[in-house]
């Protein structure tokens, strides 16, 4: 019988008599998912994933699951939930559910009230058999979430809210091993598959590394899957080294755009090239939670399964962060920077005067398209009023509907994605339902909107080298120059426009160019400065925030990727760390950058969206 994540909980009260019979079922271990997605993105913060009905105004299908109660009896079902829209409206919110056993829903509503996650009462059963089955039954397709259910026949014995707790509740009901299985023997972890960790992981593996290969999502690609949409940016056969990048002809989309037909992305290609290299071992649908630390080393990284639960241990020599978040750094007590840099520090002209903690933001991309004859779409207002003045009259939305600037991109990243989808919803509606000449929107369907939002900024891990706007700009060579970015250095700010509509609650962005020759990025901004065998490749490389702007794009990142791969492979000839490369074996690694570590000699016919330089140097 398959293992689920329902958890028997017997309690037994001072004398020997029998107390209140328990029931935790995990969300997104429903064995049926029906229309509902499985949302990991906040599970740092919440400590579980959970189940969403993502259908843009139409209810998703059921979602359901088998299960085994303790005992027949009478039991108080309660649902761990969240009113997203709260922040910005105090009323009910959209995301409305109920809970159904055997075919019959309870008598209550959950997901539209409150302003936090919390525990709320769906109803009462009374079950004369153990074995039951349980389901999720959407009533608006807008997003209403189910963390956990909870069956007890005690009322008054809840799990807890708070999160530290809650989270020492489920390891407990989970009932994980005391040591964790470890997953194996690998030469290097690489944590994050998009781009830059699987150009990080193939590289490795083909240069006699064995690599473990950790994404948190089923897909591969990152901001470039279909989850997301975003096209590839920055150039390839560019600057010293021009045999980097010859991967992503191999693997990248052939196609340019955001927001696009999934087809477009090519995930297959990416499945496939993972899954033709012996020597790497994907572990998808696993989020990297724990580090374990011996001094300044790492000596393994644990992940959990975001739906069963399972969890491993990594063990290597060398680890590899490219989760863009800095995630394993930040876990292993890296040095981190995030935010903008006062223009003092760095002496950067591009900085503000004095630092703070903007960033760029997070895009939750859209589109719509023909339907051929008149479609509805549902009244939604929740807070946000749109109208014949602020309303944007576009059929799509791409990188420039973008949130999230003035917030934490780590810790308000939920409230951050909310707002994205709350602003395409409610323009939505506003063009389909309150528009006075809203003749080009009359038979348009909204067709796309993104759940999983693309991040440009975060955590930056600082290396031996920070590189900044200077390095650029005055094409400061240095000894250990590597992968080119060609990309402008592109910074994104609230637009004006917006601000004016949207004073403090802006959805839009403009982005300001400095165009730059091909710059050589040192290797020293690949491996941190105090975790002795970690390297990290991606938008958290050591680099400023303004230097951030032309390095983030996902060329570049993927060529990042190869020379980390490369380094590893050099890590383990020489049993050596990263720095040593460095210091001892650089002309080794210039010797395989030169060579690459393409299969065949393939044609570049990626050459859209290439970004705009000054030219050769």
């Amino acid at each position: 019988m398959k293992k689920h994540l329902c958890i028997l909980i017997f309690a037994w009260l001072v004398g020997g008599q029998a107390g209140a019979a328990n029931y935790l079922l995990e969300a997104e271990s429903f064995a049926h998912k029906g229309g509902w997605v499985v949302d990991q993105q906040f599970m740092d913060l919440m400590g579980s994933p959970y189940l969403m009905a993502h259908g843009l105004g139409s209810p998703v299908k059921d979602a359901s699951t088998g299960i085994s109660l303790p005992q027949a009896g009478t039991y108080f079902v309660y649902v761990r939930t969240y009113n997203w829209t709260s922040p910005w409206h105090k009323g009910e919110g959209p995301g409305k559910f109920q809970v159904v056993i055997d075919g019959e829903p309870l008598a209550a509503t959950v997901g539209h009230q409150g302003n936090a996650w919390t525990w709320q009462p769906a109803g009462r059963i009374r079950v004369d058999k153990a074995q039951i089955t349980v389901g999720l039954h959407d009533l608006t397709g807008f997003n209403g979430r189910c963390d956990a259910l909870f069956f007890t026949t005690d009322a008054r014995e809840l799990p807890p809210d708070e999160a530290e707790a809650l989270a020492a509740f489920r390891k407990k009901q989970l009932g994980l091993p005391a040591t964790t299985p470890v997953a194996g023997t690998y030469d290097l972890v690489v944590v994050g598959a998009g781009v830059a960790g699987m150009s990080a992981a193939i590289a490795a593996a083909r240069l006699g590394c064995r690599v473990a290969l950790i994404n948190d999502r089923p897909v591969l690609g990152g901001n470039n899957s279909s989850e997301i949409r975003v096209h590839l940016g920055g150039r390839i056969e560019a600057g010293t080294y021009k045999a980097l990048g010859d991967l992503q002809k191999e693997f990248g989309p052939l196609k340019g755009g955001n927001a696009q037909p999934a087809s477009q992305y090519e995930d297959e290609k990416k499945d496939r090239i993972i899954a033709a290299e012996k020597n790497i071992t994907l572990f998808a649908n696993y989020r990297a939670i724990a580090v374990e630390m011996n001094g300044s080393r790492i000596r393994s990284v644990t992940a959990k399964h975001i739906e069963t639960g399972e969890e491993l241990a990594f063990r290597a020599p060398l680890f590899s962060d490219c989760t863009g978040d800095g995630t394993i750094g930040y876990l292993a007590g890296a040095d981190w920077k995030m935010g903008r840099e006062s223009r003092a520090e760095f002496n950067e002209s591009t900085a503000p005067e004095v630092a703070d903690r903007m960033t760029m933001g997070s895009s939750v991309q859209w589109y719509s398209e023909d339907a051929g004859e008149a479609t509805g779409f549902p009244r939604f207002q929740y807070g946000v009023e749109f109208n014949e003045k602020n309303c944007e009259k576009v059929p799509m939305g791409e990188w420039t509907w973008e949130t999230g600037m003035n917030l934490d991109q780590i810790h308000d990243f939920e409230r951050i994605r909310d707002y994205g989808l709350l602003v395409v919803y409610s323009n939505w509606s506003f063009l389909k339902n309150g528009l006075r000449e809203n003749d080009p929107f009359r038979n348009r369907r909204l067709e796309w909107v993104a759940y999983v939002a693309g991040k440009r900024e975060s955590r930056r891990l600082m290396g031996d080298h920070i590189l900044t706007e200077n390095d650029l700009v005055d094409f400061v060579k240095y000894p250990d120059g590597s992968a080119a970015t060609t990309w402008t250095i592109d910074l994104h700010y609230p637009d004006p426009k917006n601000t004016e509509n949207f004073p403090g609650t802006e959805f839009k962005s403009i982005a300001r160019h400095t165009p730059i020759h091909p710059y050589p990025i040192p290797y020293r901004c690949l491996y941190s400065r105090n975790v002795d065998n970690l390297f990290m490749a991606g938008r958290n490389i050591s680099v400023t925030h303004v230097a951030l702007g032309t390095v983030r794009v996902m060329r570049t990142t993927g060529m990042m990727g190869e020379v980390v791969g490369m380094a590893a492979s050099l890590c383990r000839k020489h049993n050596a760390e990263p720095r040593a490369i460095y210091q001892y074996h650089l002309s080794e690694l210039q010797r395989l950058m030169q060579q690459g570590v393409g299969k065949a000699p393939l044609p570049n016919n990626q050459t859209y969206n290439e970004g705009s330089t000054l030219g050769e140097k």
